[in-house]
């Protein structure tokens, strides 16, 4: 008899749903009703959709699923909480997960439900996978891997570099993070990659 497979369920490949999504989405607007659908996709292929009824009008707003899973029909509440910002403007809002009842700002989709992370067993995400060797190059080659995303995050539209004269802190982040990969010796990546 086979060996049964040891590959967790990894959060980064699962269906979720996102606050800050929906907030730009503007389903999170103060009293309101708002009905969609969210897609999900993968290489321009679908993967997932399912309707969604947003109230923030309720005493206790909350968001409305609908969809089928495996098909079988699913339609539940997931109840909406708010806090004020810590920086006095507007609300921060979360998902009050129904099975672990944690506030959360992400909802992964693992059995059919969706739920706050801790409510699954031996899930990971995929960084947890990686090798220790994997790790250590990561540490020392990562930025000059990833030197392709930050310049696109760095002349992105609405990218701010700069606010009221001072460099921004994501800029100066970024910009390190470019002068550490520059700094890399063409012959140290070599040397690390034929190991």
């Amino acid at each position: 008899m086979p060996k049964p497979h040891t590959f967790p369920t990894l959060y980064d490949e699962v269906l979720k749903i996102s606050i800050t999504k929906l907030k730009e989405w503007e389903y999170l607007n103060p009293e309101q009703i708002k009905n969609g659908t969210i897609t999900w996709s993968r290489n321009g292929n679908t993967t997932g959709s399912i309707s969604i009824r947003v109230n923030t009008l309720n005493e206790q707003p909350f968001i409305e699923l609908d969809y089928k899973y495996r098909d079988e029909p699913r339609n539940y509440k997931i109840q909406l909480v708010s806090v004020p910002s810590n920086l006095g403007k507007g609300l921060i809002w979360y998902f009050l997960c129904p099975q672990t009842n944690k506030r959360c700002r992400k909802m992964y989709s693992i059995g059919g439900y969706f739920l706050h992370r801790e409510a699954f067993q031996g899930c990971m995400y995929e960084s947890q996978t990686h090798s220790k060797y994997y790790r250590s190059l990561d540490k020392t080659l990562g930025a000059y891997f990833r030197t392709d995303r930050l310049y696109e995050q760095l002349y992105k539209k609405h990218f701010k570099q700069s606010y009221a004269g001072k460099p921004t802190k994501k800029y100066l982040r970024i910009m390190e993070q470019i002068q550490q990969a520059e700094s890399i010796p063409y012959s140290e990546i070599e040397r690390l990659m034929i190991k």
